[in-house]
């Protein structure tokens, strides 16, 4: 399963990493956009396999930004 960004914006935080184990509704990451901040959930529960971006990265719309296994 991807989490992709929703829309062009800065990675502010990244809280996750490859293995980690997430919750469904578990922040994966935080985008700054507008200067707002987006908390980017996983919609289920799973393992982290990729994580596609560093903190500081822009992202654009649809950018896949974390990969989740079972």
């Amino acid at each position: 399963m991807e989490i992709c960004a929703d829309l062009p914006a800065v990675v502010l935080e990244l809280g996750v990493a490859v293995g980690d184990a997430v919750d469904a509704g578990q922040v994966v990451a935080v985008l700054e956009s507008m200067k707002l901040e987006i908390p980017i959930e996983t919609p289920a529960s799973g393992t982290v396999t990729a994580v596609h971006v560093a903190v500081g990265e822009t992202v654009d719309d649809g950018q896949v930004l974390v990969e989740l296994g079972e």
